[in-house]
């Protein structure tokens, strides 16, 4: 007889018998483990007789549960192709499988072979962290339909009340021995000694099941207290349960460097849990932005585990999202990309290759100035002007095909859902908990469009194309242009337009709704969804210091109408100027911005350069600490 759940979705993993391991958080607050058998399957293209040669290895092995002849697409060949597709009935299985028939067949072109099974899960069923769903399942606790009750892309999506549990050494491994561990869950706090193992061990087994938590908080967790832990626990021969699921042991992804952008980025070693998620919070990339709000935010939309969302860049989010979209339209997703960049002559570079648009500052103070902001204007083109690797491109934002290729396409319901919660939040209290979650979920779809725009250009990414990234450049420069005439039509003056946003002025123009209109009609020409950063008091556009006939495109400072300060460029937005600098820089800066007009600034910026002699005078007479001081230099 089957039974019946409903709950969300909180983890799943492959396992070798079970093949797949699922863990809900139920509607009455029982956690849940429960199995499931999922079929995967690989493709094969190639040469007639290599096909046929693998055909022949696979139909041995008992695993193989299909082999047949199809017809696929691939994104970057016009037509379909004719492929070998292979079905084995267990994830783990496949991907041993298919390491042997790599190495075996290594001329062959190979799709959806390394996709993980979360990938997989959401692109048949649908679900993803946190996803809510309706289960049958039987005695066994196999089960025998899943059905999600949420989508990916709700606005106010609705989650468990989860169990946080937060583990941390005293003080910072790195710079001293730490001498405890401190324990915090729900009010409870304790904190146990390093220097009795078995009391250690003992204590953290006690609150472990007391709590049973769902995510375990860290501090260090990575790269020395749960490796400590796990090592006082074999010397001590008491079996420590971090894992919820008791078969398992903690899973450890090893410690990596790679190329980024001029710098080589270290990834400590991670310690993954099963069960449960774990979340060291120093290693959590982007965890200072957007907290545990937008970690479970970019899990959702992107079907990353939480643990995984916590730590990758929001590049991998963006590339499982489109895996998952061409899953979904029946697109192969290729193990290795065997495209490479078309030749192009120089004309061709000097037209495409040209990056965003900067119309260079009038130098000076300028009063009563509108930043308008596109929002998110590179996703906005990609979907406006349907830039896809697989689809013919634009010239400028008018799309060439009316069908959506696979960026577009995964992009369109996270831009909505980011522009929607912009919305939302504007209408919020700034310090209402609600306002401050959306916040973080913002963020974190922020970043996910951010780096789109890079990701069509990487070389490595599935679906990427040099070309296609030119053509979102390409149409950025045509809608700056547009709005820049619009502007000039409805007789405002462009101070400065940098990429993505113009800096306008009008006599007469000082409030909000004198720039309405030119809001309006900016929008209307171009299709794309444009937003009032806001109307400065006044801002200074900076000259170059080696030459100040020559302004610097992106430093500038200055005061909106509220008093609130925004600069760019100067030595306070610099991550290598010493403490002391930036401190006496703003302390200048508030100063000035006190000045209701700019008749009112002289005052100001003679009281703003005592600040700065006082500061001068502190640092004559040794009355600065060293460590405000310090240059900090990144090589």
């Amino acid at each position: 007889m089957l039974q019946q759940m409903r709950g969300w979705l909180l983890d799943l993993y492959e396992d070798a018998v079970d093949g797949l391991r699922l863990w809900f958080i139920a509607e009455d607050g029982a956690r849940i483990y429960l199995h499931q058998q999922l079929d995967v399957e690989f493709y094969a293209s190639g040469e007639t007789e290599q096909l046929r040669s693998l055909w022949q290895m696979l139909r041995n092995y008992p695993e193989v549960t299909s082999l047949q002849r199809d017809v696929r697409r691939d994104a970057f060949i016009p037509e379909p192709i004719t492929v070998l597709k292979a079905v084995v009935n267990n994830p783990l299985r496949q991907m041993k499988l298919f390491q042997k028939v790599q190495q075996r067949f290594p001329n062959l072109v190979y799709y959806n072979a390394d996709l993980s099974v979360n990938t997989r899960y959401a692109a048949r069923f649908g679900a993803f962290p946190m996803a809510f769903c309706a289960v049958q399942y039987d005695q066994s606790g196999e089960i025998r339909s899943l059905q999600v009750l949420n989508s990916r892309w709700d606005l106010a999506p609705v989650h468990p009340i989860f169990r946080v549990l937060v583990l941390e050494p005293d003080c910072d491994p790195g710079r001293g021995e730490p001498s405890a561990v401190r324990i915090q869950y729900g009010r409870r706090a304790c904190t146990i000694s390093l220097q009795s193992p078995e009391v250690l061990i003992g204590k953290l087994n006690e609150v472990l099941k007391q709590a049973d938590p769902d995510i375990v908080l860290s501090n260090w967790g990575d790269t020395w207290l749960i490796p400590r832990l796990l090592e006082t626990s074999r010397q001590t021969g008491i079996p420590l349960g971090l894992n919820r699921d008791p078969k398992r042991d903690v899973a450890w992804t090893k410690e990596m460097s790679y190329f980024s952008y001029g710098q080589i980025v270290f990834r400590a070693q991670e310690a993954h849990l099963f069960g449960r998620c774990h979340i060291d919070q120093r290693s959590a990339m982007m965890w200072r932005d957007y907290g545990l709000d937008g970690v479970l935010e970019s899990a959702r939309v992107t079907t990353l585990p939480i643990e995984n969302a916590a730590r990758v860049s929001p590049g991998s989010g963006i590339s499982t999202m489109q895996m998952i979209t061409a899953l979904e339209q029946g697109i192969l997703v290729p193990w290795h990309k065997q495209q490479v960049e078309a030749f192009k002559d120089g004309l061709d570079l000097i037209q495409r290759d040209r990056g965003g648009l900067i119309y260079q500052p009038i130098v000076g103070l300028h009063t009563d100035v509108a930043q308008i902001d596109f929002i998110s204007m590179y996703p906005a083109i990609i979907i406006k002007g349907n830039i896809s690797p697989e689809v013919p491109l634009p010239d400028g934002i008018v799309p060439a095909s009316t069908v959506l290729g696979v960026v577009p396409l995964t992009l369109k319901p996270l831009y909505e859902k980011r522009v929607a919660l912009k919305l939302r939040g504007a209408a919020l209290s700034k310090n209402s908990r609600l306002s401050k979650r959306d916040s973080a979920r913002a963020s974190a779809l922020k970043w996910l469009l951010v780096v789109c725009f890079g990701f069509l250009g990487y070389k490595n990414a599935r679906f990427g194309r040099i070309e296609a990234h030119e053509a979102v450049t390409n149409g950025g420069r045509e809608v700056l242009l547009r709005a820049k005439e619009v502007a000039e039509s409805l007789g405002f003056e462009v101070l400065h337009m940098y990429v993505d946003a113009l800096w306008l002025k009008k006599k007469g123009a000082s409030k909000k709704a004198d720039f309405q209109l030119v809001l309006d009609e900016i929008a209307d020409q171009t299709g794309l969804g444009v937003s009032l950063d806001g109307v400065y008091r006044w801002v200074a556009f900076l000259p170059s210091r080696t030459d100040e006939r020559v302004p610097v495109a992106n430093r500038y400072f200055g005061v909106f109408q509220d008093g609130s300060i925004k600069i760019r460029g100067i030595e306070a937005r610099r991550r290598d100027t010493p403490p002391w600098v930036v401190e006496t820089q703003v302390r200048m800066l508030e100063r000035i911005s006190r000045a209701g007009s700019v008749k009112d600034l002289p005052d100001y910026l003679i009281s703003s350069f005592e600040i700065f002699r006082n500061a001068l005078s502190d640092l004559q007479e040794d009355l600065v600490p060293l460590s405000k001081l310090v240059v900090t230099s990144r090589v």
